[in-house]
């Protein structure tokens, strides 16, 4: 049963498929969470970091990670390489920023969110992550994905097999730039510009724009 009163986790026993476990001892912050749609989500409660090895043992994987957690282990302790394989991890911060994103995906995390992000927004990146998505907000997506184009060379040939106009989305796209944006850039509608990208996706075997920058430049997403 979902854990909608606060249960503990060893009490669950829930649909794998939409299973969360929401780990916080903020009070405020789990009431915030509780909002989260019963229909859609059963949610069970954590309260430390050892609850993130029992949820992986119960055979689940979705986790929305509470970062201000008391006992929580750095992003370089070697606890995360023990956990992160198994697991799902949207880390929700209450001061986001690239720093602490680049350090949260490079323990394995799949993902950081504001802690107080609305509902459906909560609700759209919980579903992005158990897809196997990344997850970063647009701001900050766009700020990293532009650091990544200035950084590093484009790879050859990394758009064999697109249409020329997939190709100019995709470039765009890598560089952080909006559906709106491109879409305004290269005088097509926003909703063509979604079309163009979800083909590029398939095409090139990735599932976000992060991954989509990282195989422009010649890294392996």
């Amino acid at each position: 049963m979902p854990l909608e009163n606060g249960n503990p986790i060893a009490g669950i026993n829930a649909d794998t498929r939409r299973s969360v476990l929401l780990v916080t001892h903020d009070s405020n912050l789990w009431t915030q969470w509780r909002k989260l749609d019963t229909n859609q989500w059963l949610p069970a409660r954590g309260t430390s970091p050892e609850d993130l090895k029992r949820w992986a043992k119960l055979g689940h994987s979705l986790v929305l990670l509470d970062t201000g957690l008391p006992g929580l282990p750095g992003w370089s302790d070697p606890f995360w390489a023990g956990v992160t394989p198994d697991l799902r991890i949207l880390a929700a911060s209450t001061m986001p920023n690239p720093e602490n994103t680049a350090s949260a995906l490079q323990a394995g995390c799949a993902g950081l969110i504001h802690a107080y992000a609305h509902i459906p927004t909560l609700d759209a990146a919980l579903l992005s992550v158990q897809n196997g998505a990344l997850w970063i907000g647009r701001d900050l997506m766009s700020r990293i994905l532009r650091q990544v184009d200035q950084r590093l060379p484009i790879a050859p040939a990394w758009s064999t097999g697109l249409t020329e106009r997939e190709t100019e989305v995709a470039q765009r796209a890598a560089r952080g730039e909006s559906n709106q944006d491109i879409a305004d850039g290269l005088n097509i509608t926003e909703r063509t510009v979604r079309a163009h990208l979800s083909s590029v996706f398939e095409k090139l075997g990735v599932q976000d724009r992060l991954r989509l920058a990282l195989k422009v430049h010649g890294i392996q997403p």
